[in-house]
């Protein structure tokens, strides 16, 4: 980074040189600035020639604008640049000023016009500034709210009328009568301060224009309106200063100076007053400045929080003041001296400006030396979390732990008998609302310029250490001094490397960091920042590390011990908290602030942040990090209210308190208990259980309220009973009969509580349910009192309860209830107590619900079952009835050993058959023989046969073929279907049928044919889809071309279709379109994608898969004929040779299968140099959604499946 500086001599002839230098700000101390350029111009007067210097950055230019009239450029590309002159003005320039965007300059003539040139120099406009007119925006006066219309008091309307007029204006004795030129930071408007001669004195008028050069507004008559003039980058803010107490000036008194703001159309919006004590006005006065110092300029910073003024003094001790504004109060920041920033003595700054890029950069030069400079902002955090303004002679102190007072208030104030630049703080036994002084220190060497101070504690230590950190004119200096609350001790030296530096571990001017050892007093390198970190912390952890923002944003954290990392590139602010631990980091949801927004202190113990707004204003959040921290903590201290209190201050879920260690708090219930007394909060605990996002589980939430539920019982049941009541119905399922059989129990002895309860008990739950619940417990009082409170129309309920009630046998009536609330089995189980006189209407109930099950238990081994004839009454009614509805139920087997009790053996053998258990089948049928004939055991033989092999249960269908039949050539060909080769030879060894073995090859044959024929089409169309896919992916995909994203089109619908039509055409119809799909045809869509159909972009996955599925068959059909090349050994030289060519085609395809495996799960990978240009990055977000198919689908493996190994072949058939 680099600046351009002129300096200028006047030669004998009476003409100027003009040498132009270009500055390295990373150059060393001691490097001279490099000469690029060098001119001469005619001298007009005895002021500075050069009024402005700027470099244009989008033609790389330098343009020198002179007093004498001349513009002059030259290009900085070349080698040697040479000023040439583009124009001249024969009446000179008073001042110049380029836009913000170097599109745009303005120049003042020395006839005081303005003209208005672009940056090519052509001129837009050339008018005279004197005129009376007030502007475009001149402002409509009706009457309201001006003084004429005001009350006046005791001194009446007279004071309305009287004229001002002999209200002198003039300008102050500091005025150099030259014009000044002012942006807004969007170029959009300027503004010209200049001398007008209207009126009985000359003073200042501030005019404002567009970017055309339209007068806009004309402001109001100031007395004593000063040179100084600067437009705030953000537009709202016109500064200037303004002198009182003498003959033109402002009414006040004599001395007193201001800054003043101005809006854009003229009107004056706010001031505040420079005073001379601030050490403005030097020791010694001499008579070239009235009042000791004048305002020479004023700068806003390119962010607008800062205003530098440049102050000119009697003794020729330059200064510059930094003010910001907070809370609609200005302050003093910092204040630079020349002395700090190494001047020689008696020399003026020649130029101050704040750089136009980097935020709060200050650029200062003199007659031999340039400075970049950038005040650094300090935050200090303590226990109490302190924090401190300096003020003029007093510091401003808030401890925002337990108070927030926005500045410029403060809580309490310590008054210093000089200016402050720098405090730092120190925790102590001391009262915090009343702070004392307990010593002087004084620096020993006068040479050495102190400006930051540092304070340290150690525990248990007598001594405290104060850091002072000065400048000498060689490097910066610290200075050690121990003291306590009495004195202060003698002080060591520290001598750093070089200067501008910071404390505790000092940073240099390129970012590498020491840290000093107050000790020995020496220094050691901590690291380095990659960038000069100009707000930055040191934590004192296990590692010393820093942690620094640069002016650019980035956040970043260096030690001795690791690397510079990058923590954020976009922080303005941020604060240190706890100790630094390894914790693994949630992600915490967002909480919006408003821009600009800064962190002021953070107080871990009481939950808080504090932030400023951009307004000055303070805002303190509760962060949900901190006060799960502090919640953490009161549950480990067993503070339970604490921690419930805190939850429920700031909507922390209440399953925190359960979830943070569930066994400790079961452990410290009655604790809990104990300190969370109230009702209402153990009721508010107790409802948000099982809610949230992390609930507890339903075990837990059973185990947490039956334990807090046994405390309350023991402790009080009459003050808890809505919290014990509320712990029986949050559980799943809800236990309402517990809940009302408490209310029963206390019905008797507390009926006003018992009245309350209920209606509690009704707010947790349904009424509706609750009543069904009551009736179910059968006691018509609570019913009553549930339906009385839950405003229940009686109508509805009283006629069914007194038909409940006139019913005289009570299991009928709780059968009654019971069948009404469905609860079936229950309703049975009554209705069997009732007596033999409802047996049939209970039959008709099993038969209606099917309770067959039900029925059999509770009338098993009663006397009705026993009994013969009514045992054959039961049979046939309930018997029959159980197994015909498992049957219907596709329980088979169950069903089969119900009809075989229910002595109805051929709905068994049927039942036997549908599940296949054909050893009970075929039993059933030998033994009830004369139902069974011979022929329809064959044929049931042949049936189950057929339904075994299509379940692949091949033996037992063979097994079933050779006992019930004598069809051993189907009970072979079973066997040969399942590959069971071996039982299948033993079969025609022992019925002496040879000749059933000699054609089980050919079905391997043909299958291995068909897969031939399958892979080799499926194999050339991958090959083909991969070309396609390389060759025209956008019509393989169907997606977009990154080339033709900025192409633009006119959505017509009578335009025809072209290639770019489905790039560019309106979605207009399209959405309707696509709304008006039913679900069924949306179903069809959604069973279309990865269908795999041919052209589609699922069909190479379809294809994998489908080779995948051609493996697996493979793998099957050799495992068959490895199973029967050891039988065909042993048979004639032909069945050799059969075994031999059937080995060969397997192996021959297992090899073409392998290498067709390969080929397809082989993923090429091409590397490209990495490219950021839009399309690229649209490219690779498009690849990156197009997953190869290869890596969706698993590369199927050949050996190791069904069983089969790699050594399947016979060696005996290579021999």
């Amino acid at each position: 980074m680099c600046s351009m500086t002129a300096s200028e001599r006047l030669s004998s002839n009476g003409e100027v040189n003009v040498e132009i230098y270009r500055v390295n700000k990373n150059a060393s101390k001691d490097a001279a600035p490099e000469l690029i350029t060098m001119f001469s111009a005619t001298s007009l007067g005895s002021a500075i020639q050069l009024i402005s210097l700027r470099v244009i950055q989008d033609n790389r230019s330098l343009v020198a604008i002179m007093r004498n009239g001349d513009i002059t450029t030259a290009s900085l590309d070349d080698e040697m640049p040479v000023m040439e002159v583009q124009g001249s003005v024969d009446d000179g320039f008073l001042a110049a000023s380029w836009s913000p965007d170097d599109s745009l300059l303005a120049l003042v003539t020395g006839l005081n016009k303005l003209i208005l040139m672009t940056s090519t120099y052509d001129v837009i406009s050339e008018a005279p500034m004197e005129t009376s007119d007030f502007g475009q925006d001149t402002p409509i006066n009706v009457g309201w709210g001006s003084k004429q219309t005001q009350f006046h008091g005791s001194v009446g309307k007279a004071a309305a009328q009287a004229s001002t007029s002999n209200v002198l204006i003039g300008s102050s004795p500091d005025e150099d009568n030259a014009p000044r030129i002012s942006w807004r930071g969007d170029g959009a408007y300027f503004v010209v301060s200049s001398i007008t001669t209207s009126g009985n004195l000359s003073h200042r008028v501030l005019r404002v224009y567009d970017h055309q050069a339209v007068l806009q507004s004309t402001s109001e008559p100031v007395p004593g309106l000063e040179h100084p003039l600067s437009w705030r980058p953000s537009g709202n803010l016109i500064a200037s200063t303004q002198r009182f107490g003498f003959e033109g000036g402002g009414a006040g008194r004599t001395g007193r100076h201001d800054l003043v703001f101005f809006e854009r159309n003229g009107l004056r919006h706010g001031e505040f007053e420079l005073r001379p004590d601030q050490g403005l006005v030097p020791a010694v006065k001499t008579s070239a400045l009235q009042w000791g110092y004048k305002v020479k300029e004023a700068l806003w910073s390119s962010d607008s929080n800062v205003l530098a003024l440049w102050i000119e003094r009697d003794d020729a001790s330059d200064l510059v003041q930094l003010w910001t504004i907070g809370n609609y109060h200005w302050y003093e920041q910092v204040k630079y001296l020349k002395q700090e920033i190494a001047a020689p003595s008696n020399s003026h700054f020649t130029s101050v400006e704040w750089h136009p890029e980097v935020v709060l950069q200050l650029i200062l030069t003199t007659t031999c030396s340039s400075n970049y400079l950038h005040p650094v902002a300090q935050i200090f955090l303590r226990s109490y979390a302190w924090e401190t303004i300096s003020s003029q002679t007093e510091i401003l102190l808030t401890p925002f732990r337990t108070q927030n007072v926005p500045p410029p208030m403060s809580s309490t104030q310590l008054a210093l008998t000089i200016r402050t630049q720098d405090t730092s703080s120190l925790g102590g036994a001391r009262k915090v609302m009343n702070p004392a002084k307990i010593g002087t220190w004084s620096g020993k060497d006068t040479e050495i310029r102190f400006r930051q101070i540092v304070l340290l504690a150690s525990a248990g230590a007598v001594l405290s250490t104060m850091l002072v950190l000065g400048s000498s004119s060689e490097s910066d200096i610290i200075m050690v001094a121990k003291f306590d609350r009495e004195h202060f001790s003698e002080s060591k030296t520290v001598v750093m490397p070089s200067s501008n530096g910071c404390l505790r571990v000092w940073e240099a001017a390129d970012g590498e960091l020491f840290k000093v050892d107050t000790n020995n007093h020496t220094i050691t390198s901590l690291g380095r920042f990659s960038d000069y970190c100009f707000t930055a912390q040191h934590i004192s952890s296990p590692i010393d590390v820093c942690v620094g923002l640069t002016g650019s944003g980035k956040l970043q954290i260096c030690g001795q011990d690791t690397s510079c990392l990058s923590l954020a590139t976009n922080a303005n602010s941020f604060t240190m908290m706890g100790r630094l631990s390894k914790m693994p980091l949630i992600n915490w949801e967002k909480r919006r602030v408003e821009r600009g927004s800064k962190i002021v202190v953070c107080i871990p113990s009481a939950m808080s942040l504090v932030l400023q707004m951009p307004r000055g204003n303070l805002e303190t959040i509760n962060p949900r990090p901190l006060v799960l921290e502090v919640v953490r903590q009161d549950l480990d201290a067993g503070e339970y209210r604490k921690a419930f209190f805190a939850c429920r201050k700031h909507r922390i879920d209440l399953n925190f308190l359960i979830e943070h260690n569930e066994t400790a708090f079961l452990e410290g219930l009655s604790s809990f208990v104990e300190q969370v007394h109230e009702v209402v909060h153990l009721n508010l605990f107790l409802t948000t259980l099982g809610f949230g996002a992390h609930p507890p589980s339903i075990s837990t939430i059973s185990k947490i309220s039956d334990a807090l539920r046994e405390e309350l019982e023991q402790k009080d049941l009459k003050t808890y009973v809505n919290t014990i009541l509320t712990a029986h119905v949050i559980k799943t399922p809800p236990d309402h009969e517990s809940a009302l059989s408490l209310l029963l129990r206390l019905k008797g002895a507390e009926p006003a509580l018992v009245e309350d309860a209920v209606k509690y008990v009704i707010f947790l739950v349904d009424a509706n349910k609750l009543f069904d619940t009551a009736l179910g417990m059968y006691d018509f009082s609570l019913v009553l009192m549930v339906a009385q409170h839950s405003q229940k129309d009686p109508r509805e309920y009283l006629p069914f309860l007194r038909e409940l009630r006139a019913i005289d046998d009570k299991s009928y009536q709780k059968f009654k209830i019971d069948d009404y609330l469905k609860r079936h089995t229950s309703a049975l189980k009554n209705l069997a107590q009732a007596g033999s006189r409802y047996f049939d209407e209970a039959v008709q109930y099993v038969e209606r619900y099917s309770l067959y099950e039900v029925a059999l238990s509770i009338w098993k081994g009663t006397d009705r079952y026993e009994n013969t004839l009514m045992n054959i009454f039961f049979t046939r009614t309930f018997w029959w009835c159980t197994g015909d509805w498992l049957y219907e139920r596709r329980e088979f087997c169950q069903a089969a050993a119900v009809f075989v009790e229910a002595k109805r053996p051929q709905k068994a053998m049927v039942a036997y058959e549908k599940a296949l258990e054909w050893q009970d089948l075929f039993e059933l049928a030998v033994r009830h023989s004369e139902l069974v004939s011979e022929e329809d055991v064959q044929a049931m033989a042949y049936r189950v046969s057929e339904d075994l092999v299509s379940k692949k249960r091949f033996a037992e269908a063979a097994r079933l073929i050779l006992d019930y039949t004598t069809d051993v050539r189907m009970a072979v060909i079973t066997l040969v279907q399942g590959n069971e080769f071996s039982e299948a030879l033993r079969i025609t060894t022992l019925k002496r049928k040879l000749e059933l073995v000699e054609d089980s090859r050919a079905q391997i044959n043909e299958d291995l044919g068909e897969m031939k024929e399958q892979l080799r089409k499926q194999l050339n169309r991958i090959r083909e889809l991969r070309v396609k896919k390389v060759e025209e992916p956008d019509e393989f995909y169907g997606v977009e071309d990154t080339a033709l994203h900025n192409v633009d089109v006119m959505t017509d619908v009578s335009m025809a279709p072209t290639a770019f039509t489905r790039y560019t055409v309106a979605p207009s119809t399209a959405a309707s379109k696509i709304s008006k799909r039913s679900s069924r045809s949306k179903r069809k869509m959604e069973r279309k994608v990865g269908s795999g159909r041919k052209g589609t972009v699922d069909e190479e996955e379809y294809l994998l898969r489908s080779v995948g599925k051609l493996v697996g068959r493979f793998s099957s059909t050799r495992g068959e004929g490895a199973r029967l090349l050891p039988h065909l050994l042993k048979f004639t030289p032909d069945h050799r040779e059969e075994g031999l060519a059937m080995q060969q085609e397997l192996s021959e395809f297992e090899a073409e299968l392998g290498a067709a495996i390969e080929e397809i799960w082989t993923v090429s990978i091409i590397s490209s140099a990495p490219d950021d240009s839009w399309a690229a990055r649209m490219e690779e977000a498009e690849r990156q959604r197009r997953i190869n198919p290869v890596e969706r689908v698993a590369k199927p493996q050949i050996d190791g499946e069904s069983g089969v190994g790699k050594d399947w072949k016979m060696k005996l058939f290579e021999l």
